[in-house]
């Protein structure tokens, strides 16, 4: 898989790829939202070449790491101004073993290409990466959003799959549908869940 998602960057450049967006701002709505600070620790879980970390390193942020499957996108992600800093992991998150706890958990349209019997892994990773009181931020293709991306299959989820999917100790501070337009113009609903761990 990290072949495909490697041919896709090296090919395309951003206004080429169906998730660009030149802001990101649903995702620092919802971080804003759950009181993240510039102290905490963040990691975007499949976060390619996307300026989350970008915007995050402007307002001060010095703890950030970007996973991804492409070792070619993150490449391009280290080569950008004031980014040598930014740990990057290239690694499938359902398989990954996090040496560390971050504070926060971000993830863009990366859960909704976890095949259903993975998924169970993906949360395990998300427990085990996670700090006590940790906070997630969770976009992912809407039950009315599409059905494939990129050549490959997803899976939909509403707010309760993601609720779900988080299981008990965490608490949903926001959850919001967004519709997301690509750079040729199409419309992508999106449904987005902002959550607190909270210790036992």
């Amino acid at each position: 898989m990290s072949e495909h998602w490697n041919q896709v960057y090296a090919a395309k450049g951003d206004d080429e790829v169906s998730w660009f967006e030149a802001e990101p701002s649903t995702s620092l709505e919802l971080l804003d939202v759950l009181g993240v600070t510039p102290a905490e620790s963040l990691i975007d879980v499949g976060g390619g070449r996307a300026t989350l970390v970008d915007r995050l390193h402007e307002r001060g942020f010095a703890d950030l790491s970007v996973l991804d499957l492409s070792s070619e996108a993150l490449a391009q992600v280290r080569a950008r101004p004031g980014l040598t800093e930014v740990a990057t992991i290239a690694a499938d998150v359902t398989r990954w073993r996090p040496e560390r706890h971050y504070d926060v958990w971000h993830d863009r349209a990366v859960l909704h290409f976890v095949t259903p019997e993975k998924v169970e892994h993906y949360a395990r990773v998300l427990r085990e990466a996670l700090a006590p009181t940790g906070a997630v931020v969770i976009g992912v293709f809407s039950p009315d959003g599409p059905e494939s991306c990129s050549g490959l299959a997803v899976t939909r989820y509403g707010a309760d799959d993601l609720v779900q999917l988080l299981g008990d100790g965490f608490r949903v501070i926001d959850q919001r549908r967004v519709v997301h337009v690509t750079p040729w113009q199409s419309a992508q609903s999106f449904q987005w869940i902002a959550a607190r761990r909270h210790e036992a």
